[in-house]
Order: C-alpha cells, then structure tokens, then sequence
C-alpha cells in the first residue's frame, strides 16, 4: 500500500549526469538487483541508483556467474534500465572479451541499453592465471574509456581488479592496477574482496580523488566505518539475490522435510508485490 503504480521514466542524460554526481562526495548505497521485479522493490526502497548483478543474473537463468551469454546480459540490463528511474550501473564482467577492440565494441552496445554506468574487471577465469596481464589489463580499460568517449553518453567508468576474490590477495598488486586503470581513464576504482580497514584506506588513499566502491557481501562493516575510511561507494554484489534464494530454500526445505508452512510466515503479501509493479498496458 501507497507504494507508485508507475514510473515516469527520466531521460537517460539527466540520470547519467546525477549518477556521476552521486560520487563527487559522501557515501552511498547502490545494491544490486537482478531483474526487473528486483530492481523496482529496490528503488521502492529509496536507494539512488542500482547496480545489476552478473551473478544474480546467471544464477536467475540456471547457470553460474560468468556463463550468461553478451546478448541475454544486454536484454536483462535493458529490463533493468526500463523498469526504474534511477540511475542502473552494469555489471559487465570483463567486457565479454579479451582484446582491447573487442571489449570496446562490447560497451559501445552496453550503452546503447540506457544504463549510466559499466564495470569492466581483469579476470580471467582461468583458476591457473586468474588475472590478465598487467599490460593488458590496463589497455582493456583504455579502451572502455575511449568507446565511452567516442560515445559521448557521459557512461561512468569503474574499473575492478579482482586479486582478492580469485585467489591472489596482494594488496600491493591491488594498488598498482587500480592506480593504472585511474591513469587509463577509469571514473572509479573497485577491488572486490578486500575488508580489512588498512586495505580499504591504502586504496583510497592510491586513487584520490577519484571515488572508490567497496563490496559488502557479508556482515563484517557498517556503512559508516567505510565513509570514514574515505569509501564513496557501497554495493553488495549477488548477496540481496542470495538472501532472496535462501529463505526460498529455507522455506522449501522445511516444506518437504517436514510438510510445515512456518518459512511463509516472512513474505511480502501479495497486495504489497502486485501495488509495487505497474499494471498491464
């Protein structure tokens, strides 16, 4: 109840432009849904702007993160952008390629779906190797860089380096990426993994002034520790969309182990769901 029926989309300038505001000071949250349904409910929730979730996504189709193809991404991130009026910021992986021309062309079409902002990350997805080489890595965000501006859709940047969460936790390599990609042309700087308060501020520090994301896929900070440390930006990656499986899992576990309805109990009515989407055109 008293939640929109619709929403009057904004014009994608106007959001490209408040969704680079959103980083020149303070700290804010941009969780991350992984359809549509998900997406309204968070703005519903009064977040400024969003961020897909690639392995929300994957995981949504039946497959793992990192297996859902070009195409299905840019049409879920079209449903994504259609479905709010706040800024939507992508999850684009490593650019869906591995040559610099090809992860160019690849954002080009990302922008052509209306989001405000695209991250491009430098794994590799080989357990053996798991980041690209240095060099590479840096030329594969220069190249972001200059679809974006041969563009001129004003998309924002962010550019991950993901050591922490593929099994190379070096801070000082951490740094040397992340302090390249900002050279390179990279509007914010994002290391998935690192929570220690010394690793967060030693990045922050790196990169000033530009803005730096934090990931919080777990409960071990509040958000106002990470504004102290200088953080601008929160996300949580696919942990909302795992919240959501497991108390379907929980309830689903408890239904067919003991033929009890007490995981129903928590959901959202369905008065409250069905007022919080527009109705059939």
């Amino acid at each position: 109840p008293g939640l929109p029926t619709q929403t009057t989309m904004t014009d994608t300038a106007v959001l490209r432009a408040r969704f680079r505001e959103l980083h020149q000071s303070g700290c804010f949250v941009i969780p991350n849904p992984w359809d549509a349904g998900s997406a309204r409910l968070l703005e519903q929730a009064g977040f400024r702007a969003l961020a897909s979730t690639s392995a929300g996504i994957a995981w949504s189709m039946a497959k793992r993160d990192n297996g859902v193809s070009l195409d299905a991404t840019l049409a879920r991130l079209r449903e994504i952008v259609d479905a709010v009026d706040v800024p939507v910021n992508a999850d684009f992986e490593g650019g869906f390629a591995i040559e610099p021309n090809d992860v160019a062309t690849n954002v080009a079409k990302a922008i052509d779906t209306g989001i405000s902002g695209l991250s491009i990350e430098d794994s590799t997805g080989d357990a053996s190797n798991p980041l690209f080489d240095f060099a590479l890595a840096v030329e594969r965000i220069r190249a972001a860089r200059r679809a974006i501006d041969a563009s001129g859709s004003g998309v924002f940047l962010t550019a991950r380096t993901e050591g922490f969460i593929v099994g190379r936790p070096d801070i000082d390599e951490t740094v040397r990426r992340l302090s390249a990609f900002a050279e390179a042309g990279a509007d914010c700087l994002y290391a998935p993994g690192i929570q220690r308060p010394e690793h967060i501020s030693t990045v922050v520090r790196a990169v000033s002034p530009k803005p730096v994301n934090v990931l919080v896929g777990a409960n071990f900070t509040t958000l106002a520790d990470l504004a102290e440390l200088g953080v601008r930006r929160v996300s949580v990656g696919g942990a909302f969309a795992r919240v959501a499986f497991a108390a379907m899992v929980e309830a689903a576990t408890e239904l067919s182990a003991h033929g009890t309805f007490g995981g129903l109990a928590t959901a959202l009515t369905f008065a409250h769901l069905n007022s919080a989407f527009p109705p059939s055109a």
